[in-house]
């Protein structure tokens, strides 16, 4: 049989991966479904790719929701300083900026593809584009090769599968991957959205449309107990909210999603003594007005409607009627302002797939199946995602380092 090693998928996982393979003097074909290379990591970070973070190996470890553990070789064997200096080396300055989120100086998620691509051409990796694997073959547990999509077959002694997840179908992570390794008996942990916007269960939702809120901390609450805490940006859309931190606090959440609620403060900086002594300065200025018109000092205008309403105090009573009690009431609403979550959006909508391929079935020092001979996975097909920030493309490119450094 041929000495081959097969990588399916071209994004970050399978191209780093190929490449280290080939680095050995090893005969690599990259088998790629798309018309090109690293669609996805061409839209990360908003077309800027923020593709590792600054961070030490232990806050990387923090930052990664499900089996972090099992990741330890990875980035102890190829660490964010490793993947920096890698792209240094292939001509990449990058650039540090808040939270320790890594990017290239450029601002071009094009300049991480074309490294890459020049780095996979240097070693003579064989890329081969428009190309989709219908099928791994396997004889006594032992990897033979891959079936085409248009029937070709090509003999191999090793397979590494990088095809991703489920999210952004349009770059081709269309779940293709685990469709092959259930094939071949792997458990595959069920996918579901992570780093995703949430749906918000009011109706009143809608007239928030487009508002953007900065400097406000959030609080994720399932049965009463604070499952983890936000600050920072975040965006009312028409279904519920998005945002940066909305999108972290989603990759704490396991179905039923409706068990969970949102807790906003929209004064974090303030105490509730602080807000209240701001409140009755703004009542006082206020005094002669209807309540309805004495809040736009304090509050962004959209949400004066909502939190008149919310308040059960009569909008058109004059502030200077308005109660010690009503005010107080008023004070708690504004830091502790709760949106009941009826879902999370769809998967295809999610930055990245929680779930997938068991954990317990791979080799963690190397990325190795425990059950089939020659078969490696990287990338975003394991059971391992993490928060925003880089962390995802670094766990990317350190399993699909160990891949095929083992491979």
């Amino acid at each position: 049989m041929e000495q081959k090693i097969i990588v399916i998928g071209g994004g970050a996982a399978g191209m780093m991966a190929a490449g280290i393979a080939a680095q050995k003097g090893l005969e690599v074909h990259l088998l790629e479904r798309n018309d090109k290379l690293g669609k996805k990591i061409f839209i990360t970070g908003k077309g800027r790719c923020n593709f590792t973070n600054s961070g030490d190996i232990d806050s990387l470890i923090e930052n990664i929701m499900r089996n972090p553990y099992f990741l330890y070789s990875a980035l102890y064997t190829f660490s964010n300083n490793d993947l920096i200096d890698f792209f240094h080396g292939l001509g990449v300055r990058s650039k540090i900026e808040r939270g320790n989120r890594v990017f290239p100086q450029s601002d071009k998620s094009s300049d991480i593809i074309k490294a890459l691509s020049n780095f996979i051409n240097s070693v003579n990796v064989n890329i081969h584009l428009n190309q989709r694997v219908k099928e791994i073959l396997v004889h006594n547990k032992k990897i033979k090769g891959v079936i085409l999509e248009n029937g070709e077959k090509i003999n191999a002694s090793k397979v590494i599968l990088a095809t991703g997840g489920l999210s952004y179908p349009k770059t081709g992570s269309t779940g293709d991957g685990f469709y092959m390794a259930k094939k071949l008996g792997h458990n595959i942990i069920k996918p579901s959205p992570s780093l995703v916007p949430m749906v918000v269960d009011q109706d009143w939702i809608r007239e928030l449309q487009g508002l953007s809120l900065r400097n406000v901390e959030v609080n994720l609450i399932k049965k009463d107990k604070i499952v983890k805490t936000a600050f920072g940006e975040m965006v009312f859309t028409h279904y519920g909210v998005s945002g940066p931190i909305i999108l972290s606090l989603s990759a704490c959440m396991e179905q039923p999603y409706s068990n969970y609620f949102l807790s906003l403060n929209l004064k974090p900086a303030l105490t509730e003594q602080q807000l209240d002594l701001r409140m009755q300065k703004d009542f006082e200025k206020y005094s002669k007005k209807q309540y309805k018109n004495s809040l736009q000092d304090i509050l962004p205008r959209k949400m004066i409607p909502i939190l008149i309403r919310r308040s059960e105090i009569d909008g058109e009573k004059f502030v200077n009627q308005i109660t010690k009690e009503e005010r107080k009431k008023l004070v708690k609403l504004m830091q502790n302002f709760t949106l009941p979550i009826k879902t999370l959006r769809p998967i295809d909508e999610a930055i990245v797939t929680s779930g997938g391929i068991d954990t317990k079935e791979i080799n963690s020092s190397t990325m190795e199946s425990k059950l089939i001979e020659g078969l490696y996975f990287a990338g975003e097909i394991i059971d391992v995602d993490a928060l925003t920030g880089g962390y995802n493309l670094q766990i990317a490119f350190s399993t699909g380092y160990l891949a095929g450094l083992n491979s």
